[in-house]
């Protein structure tokens, strides 16, 4: 993988949980760490089961020593140094820390998008608690700026990245929006739980990813679209391609739906914040200046 360091073999592991190709490497990896050393920020994440922002190839492995520990000078990792240990567990033989330490490593690097993203993620995995990040959010570590400013735009609601993402989006257009909303006729059974209502309006906005393309998916979508339809209420679909580069028009829907003048301004908000994110290429690229740039690792499959 790197001078000095291997994929060991031969190690048992859970017959219902065979290692990843991450963790696989990983491994290794924690061959150059210390007894107190641990991996952190997305590359703890990862392990933990946590969604990940799409990381650029060159994204290195992080790993969190003591300040007194001797750091490991390989390509390919990225170390941070503190006082005390980094508060840590044991997952499948891998020594990660636990996710209020994994999001505030991360924070140090990745955009508020993406940091929300996360988040959302962690909470709605129940990996996590809001007390939790709100304590380390008080702490001076590195990162906890970040959390700090993330933490007010988050909700544990999502279901998906992007659907973090859709609801961002809005939240930061000055449009309310109330996640998961379930739609239910006159005798109150559950006819669908839509991702987001605009307050206020009988608007629907979900994200469709590429799966509801797919023909089995596409009937029951249509069947799903004419039972909101009877109980009054207008469904809208966005793609990642709308979230990310046709926002305005999401902005212009709401607007509609809300009965308000349609101002494409408050949109530079969401491009201000998405420069800095992993979904472009222009955060991937800002996020790789942030940190020391390793070689690019192998594509994961």
């Amino acid at each position: 993988m790197t001078y000095g360091v291997h994929r060991p073999t031969g190690v048992s592991v859970p017959a219902d949980h065979p290692p990843t190709w991450a963790e696989s490497d990983l491994a290794g990896w924690q061959l150059l760490l210390t007894d107190v050393g641990c991996f952190t920020g997305l590359t703890a994440l990862e392990v933990h089961g946590i969604p990940l922002v799409p990381v650029p190839d060159a994204c290195p492995v992080f790993i969190a020593l003591r300040k007194d520990d001797p750091r490991p000078m390989r390509s390919g990792v990225h170390t941070s140094r503190h006082i005390r240990p980094v508060e840590h567990v044991v997952i499948r033989g891998l020594r990660v820390a636990t996710v209020p330490e994994a999001l505030t490593a991360a924070a140090r690097w990745i955009g508020v998008v993406d940091l929300v993203a996360l988040i959302d993620a962690a909470l709605f995995l129940e990996l996590v608690s809001l007390d939790q990040l709100e304590a380390i959010a008080r702490t001076r570590r590195p990162g906890s700026r970040r959390l700090r400013a993330a933490l007010p735009l988050v909700d544990g609601r999502a279901q998906s990245l992007w659907e973090s993402l859709l609801r961002l989006l809005h939240v930061v257009c000055d449009i309310e929006v109330e996640p998961q909303w379930a739609v239910v006729d006159a005798d109150g059974v559950l006819v669908a739980e839509a991702d987001l209502r605009v307050v206020g309006t009988n608007a629907l906005h979900e994200y469709d990813g590429d799966e509801h393309e797919k023909a089995p998916r596409r009937v029951r979508d249509r069947r799903r679209d004419r039972r909101v339809d009877r109980e009054g209420f207008v469904r809208r679909a966005y793609t990642g391609g709308d979230v990310i580069h046709r926002a305005v028009t999401i902005l212009e829907d709401a607007d509609r739906s809300l009965g308000r003048p349609h101002d494409p301004t408050r949109i530079r908000e969401w491009h201000r914040l998405l420069r800095d994110s992993l979904f472009t290429p222009a955060g991937r690229a800002a996020f790789l200046a942030r940190i020391p740039v390793a070689p690019p690792r192998h594509r994961r499959t």
